[in-house]
């Protein structure tokens, strides 16, 4: 509240400007919070396509340098875009298995990827206004399942990574396994034993932990990290014009769909944690910067975006509400996306270290797919168990045997090589079939009442928020994304 003479004018703490230094520190925090998922998507992705390091280091920059483009837009607001909260976005874990199906394709590539990426964003954008439309085809039956089969996807990247990854000819090799398991419990003991924002960064600090353990055992391969400069430039396609694909593009429009279900709940959750409840224009706006961002992304060499979850969980700890602490996180990261020289130091991290991160990484991501479906009705209607069961099954397919669908006709690679797409089309169709279409008020009932995971209060049973939090409770720590 600031006060001039016989004036009173009201500041939302949503608007509040704060001093420089505290902006600076609060704006570290976030990007620390954030830091480890965001550049997990880079190193996984480069790392399935089989890139060179330098080229691999260059998508860290590049994807920093997206996730501050879209965390700026989104937090300070353009035109038709941003719906001025204090909101992070970053890269979603939910396009990384499609990703690599697209770039792995032979077919296909990573110009591919960034194809169906610019045109995804553009997709996004436009339907941005129809989602309210859209959310009665994905209730939480449909959207707990594809984020299950997310996690359980991408847990053979990270047991891959545990074992020093693929093509490594010392595959298995017990140090490997060794530090990978030292990684993943120094991250469960953080979890355990720390508090506040210690736990928050627990996974960076076992990554930061793991990788000094891997250069004292002189595991790391520095190469590239002294010939890099300090300072460069993120340059549009940077490895080539995109190529637009039909299918790419389908798969990374369902990835799209996932995303903006997984925002609005997001979004609801933020602005009940600052007192700014939003309303359906201003979710539309959030919703365009999700397909902007995504846009900017491919234009730039970097992959989808969403808001990041952890860091709405970093709000409730800390209590800052200012929209004006993210934004200046999001400059931040526009800043560390022009210094390669620390991109090359981050690619350089070994794969057996990230291997014990990713385990709970991609773990936390199947967890919070099961989180969601916990709320879904199996006892009065078993049909969601032949929904679930179905779907799981056909997403895990190319997991389970990648040759399953080979003499199938290459062009149908792309749909049949995603578990992700399988997944969502079974889950669709199957609830349709079973469930039919729900009221688009339900929908957002729903979608509003898993929201509500991320600020640590409970729903009443009719659905509503009954406003209480359980004495002691953390904030929860929701899935990377």
């Amino acid at each position: 509240m600031q006060t001039t003479g016989n004036d009173t004018h009201a500041v939302h703490p949503c608007d509040a400007r704060l001093p420089a230094g505290q902006l600076l520190t609060l704006g570290v925090q976030h990007v620390l919070v954030m830091y480890a998922g965001a550049v997990a998507v880079p190193l996984i992705v480069g790392g399935a396509l089989k890139l060179p390091k330098d080229q691999v280091a260059f998508l860290i920059s590049a994807d920093l340098f997206s996730c501050g483009i879209a965390t700026l837009i989104q937090t300070l607001g353009v035109w038709i875009f941003g719906i001025r909260l204090p909101v992070i976005m970053g890269c979603t874990f939910a396009a990384v298995g499609p990703m690599i199906a697209i770039g792995t394709n032979p077919s296909l590539g990573l110009l591919d990827v960034f194809g169906a990426t610019i045109a995804a964003g553009a997709i996004g954008i436009v339907l941005a206004p129809m989602i309210g439309k859209l959310l009665r085809f994905f209730p939480p039956v449909v959207v707990g399942t594809v984020i299950a089969v997310i996690g359980l996807s991408l847990m053979q990247v990270g047991i891959n990574w545990a074992a020093g990854g693929v093509g490594n000819p010392d595959y298995g090799n017990p140090v490997y396994l060794g530090l990978s398991l030292a990684v993943l419990a120094l991250i469960l003991l953080i979890n355990r034993f720390g508090r506040g924002f210690v736990a928050n960064i627990s996974v960076l600090l076992g990554i930061v932990a793991g990788f000094a353990a891997a250069l004292a055992l002189g595991r790391v391969n520095l190469d590239g990290v002294t010939a890099a400069p300090w300072v460069g430039f993120v340059m549009p396609f940077h490895f080539g014009m995109p190529h637009f694909d039909p299918l790419a593009i389908a798969t990374m429009v369902t990835v799209m769909f996932v995303t903006f279900i997984e925002s609005t709940g997001m979004f609801l959750a933020v602005g009940d944690m600052v007192e700014r409840p939003v309303d359906q224009r201003a979710l539309v706006r959030g919703l365009r910067v999700d397909g902007l961002g995504t846009l900017i992304g491919g234009v730039f060499n970097s992959f989808p975006h969403t808001s990041f979850s952890q860091n709405v969980g970093l709000i409730g700890v800390t209590g800052v509400k200012s929209r004006y602490v993210c934004a200046t996180g999001g400059a931040l990261l526009v800043a560390l996306g022009l210094f390669p020289k620390m991109a090359q130091t981050v690619a350089s991290v070994p794969p057996f270290v990230l291997g014990g991160a990713g385990i709970v990484m991609f773990g936390m991501v199947a967890a919070s797919g099961i989180k969601v479906l916990a709320k879904v009705d199996f006892v009065k209607n078993q049909h969601n168990l032949f929904i679930v069961a179905v779907s799981i099954g056909l997403g895990l397919v190319p997991v389970v045997s990648p040759p399953f669908f080979a003499r199938l006709p290459a062009a149908l690679s792309p749909l049949l090589h995603s578990g992700i797409l399988l997944a969502s089309v079974s889950a669709v169709v199957l609830n349709l079939v079973f469930n039919g279409v729900s009221r688009e008020s339900a929908a957002r009932r729903a979608i509003r009442r898993a929201g509500r995971d991320f600020d640590g209060r409970h729903a009443a049973p009719d659905g509503s928020d009954d406003g209480t939090r359980e004495a002691g409770q953390e904030m929860p720590q929701a899935a990377m994304r």
